[in-house]
């Protein structure tokens, strides 16, 4: 008998194995499929400004397609923003893009070049409208804000899109009743800190780095954008569809918010290509998308955000059909 059991330990021991061998097997497969070669060659991926969200994302997002893909080299182009990155992408300028949603509808209700080629890969995350003063500013609202020196971002930025259409909303008109300033959130906060511009618009990820770093040299607050301005955008249009009430979160700015969330708009993020894009590329590069999100999250928080459960919803946009392939394959 005694001989008995190192055979049954040995035919339980091959067991386990096979079971943890087939096990990595299908973790493999669903990060990468086994036997298939990466894709390689060459693409554009259009960012955003310096001390962005989307150049940080795009940096982050590079490094773990290289990793995926070594054989892929991925080219960062910095825009204005969504309105430009948008424009690159339907004509063929860059390949792969993050745009806000409104300023995809936009594009496409204009009908401009290349518009009905445009594809969806992933939502991303969202962006939050974040309006800033000096600390001691007497602004406390959108309307406060006649007669100042206001920054609406750059003029091919999704800022510059919801800014204007927020401003209006609160009956102002940005040709005349402000100074507009074309800054973005790679010099919007040196101007403000200097005294050389009153308010700045800024929409991005939570937290925006530019932000976090202003907020560790000096003092700022954020100005409330209620829900009565969000009602008057919807009433305007079907873009202003994208455009949602919400609370910027107690924690995205902590030694500024002191604990109070702020009232304010989000709009949702859009990872996008166009349906001439190779699909095996762009099933590889959405895999890559989903399962670094802990990885890019750890140092871009938005990123943390990215859920399978919800990435297939790249509205207004079909998605490219790589994408497609990928969600298919994980469909539970």
């Amino acid at each position: 008998m005694s001989k008995v059991f190192p055979r049954i330990n040995r035919r339980r021991a091959l067991q386990g194995a096979a079971v943890g061998v087939v096990t990595l097997g299908l973790l493999l497969w669903w990060l990468l499929p086994l036997g298939e070669k990466p894709p390689s060659g060459t693409i554009v991926f259009s960012t955003g400004t310096p001390r962005g969200v989307y150049q940080e994302y795009g940096e982050r997002l590079r490094t773990e397609l290289g990793r995926d893909m070594p054989g892929l080299t991925v080219k960062l182009l910095n825009s204005a923003g969504s309105q430009e990155n948008v424009q690159r992408v339907a004509t063929g300028r860059a390949d792969f893009t993050i745009a806000a949603a409104d300023a995809v509808e936009t594009y496409e209700a204009q009908d401009r070049t290349g518009a009905g080629r445009l594809r969806g890969v992933a939502r991303l995350y969202d962006d939050y409208l974040q309006l800033v003063v000096p600390r001691d500013s007497k602004v406390r609202s959108v309307a406060d804000l006649r007669h100042k020196r206001v920054a609406i971002g750059l003029p091919d930025s999704g800022v510059r899109l919801i800014a204007t259409r927020v401003l209006r909303a609160a009956g102002i008109d940005p040709r005349k009743d402000i100074t507009p300033v074309a800054d973005g959130i790679d010099t919007g906060p040196d101007r403000l800190e200097k005294g050389r511009i009153d308010a700045f618009f800024w929409s991005g990820g939570l937290p925006t780095k530019g932000l976090v770093e202003l907020a560790d040299r000096s003092g700022f607050r954020f100005v409330p954008i209620d829900g009565d301005l969000v009602a008057k955008l919807h009433a305007a249009g079907d873009v202003a569809r994208y455009y949602r009430a919400t609370n910027m979160p107690e924690s995205a700015y902590p030694s500024v918010q002191h604990g109070s969330a702020v009232p304010t708009i989000a709009v949702s993020n859009v990872l996008m290509t166009r349906t001439d894009m190779d699909p095996r590329l762009t099933e590889w590069l959405t895999r890559t998308v989903i399962k670094s999100r802990d990885g890019i999250g750890a140092h871009v928080h938005s990123a943390q955000l990215v859920d399978l459960r919800t990435a297939i919803y790249t509205d207004p946009l079909p998605l490219q059909e790589g994408a497609r392939r990928y969600y298919r394959s994980v469909k539970p």
